[in-house]
């Protein structure tokens, strides 16, 4: 199955952290890691007494269930020193599922389509450049969401070579 990956740190040299957990989800079992956007810095939302943050995304293919996917994230989470220590603040690593196929997903820790992904140009962008075409179970373009939010700046970061690192990781793939 089909899914995508908002990936984002804003501690302990996040540009670092994000290339170390790209490496991490094309380790884990059930995965292989498709694409990766660049990485791109804005600025944080919700406290602004922290640093900018660091995001991408990543399209995967999953075996595993998404309830699956989201514990295998969650421990790539805490193994880089996540802390929840408040709402929106900072972290050394974020990572959401943010698209599971066609699935819509509404239970007490897991949410899919991911429900703040529209509202956020450091969510829309990097997706977007990997998967232009990419929309909503209901069929909306996620294209479309981008005029709300212009007023959100990204600065897209050095390139990654993102060919080296995905056959890096993934040395037997088949596109």
């Amino acid at each position: 199955m089909q899914a995508f990956i908002g990936l984002g740190s804003n501690l302990d040299r996040p540009a670092q952290r994000l290339t170390s957990a790209l490496q991490a989800i094309a380790r884990l079992p059930g995965l292989t890691l498709q694409h990766h956007s660049r990485l791109y810095a804005s600025a944080p939302i919700g406290p602004q007494d922290q640093p900018d943050y660091v995001n991408a995304v990543a399209e995967v293919h999953s075996s595993l269930t998404p309830h699956a996917l989201l514990h295998s994230l969650q421990a790539l989470e805490l193994a880089a020193g996540r802390q929840r220590l408040r709402h929106w603040g900072e972290r050394t690593l974020d990572l959401d599922i943010l698209l599971f196929g066609n699935q819509c997903i509404d239970t007490t820790d897991l949410q899919i389509p991911h429900p703040q992904m529209i509202q956020r140009a450091f969510v829309l962008h990097p997706l977007l450049e990997i998967a232009p075409h990419c929309h909503l179970p209901d069929g909306t373009t996620l294209g479309s969401f981008l005029s709300q939010v212009t007023e959100q700046a990204l600065l897209p970061l050095a390139e990654l070579d993102r060919d080296a690192l995905i056959e890096r990781e993934n040395p037997h793939r088949t596109d």
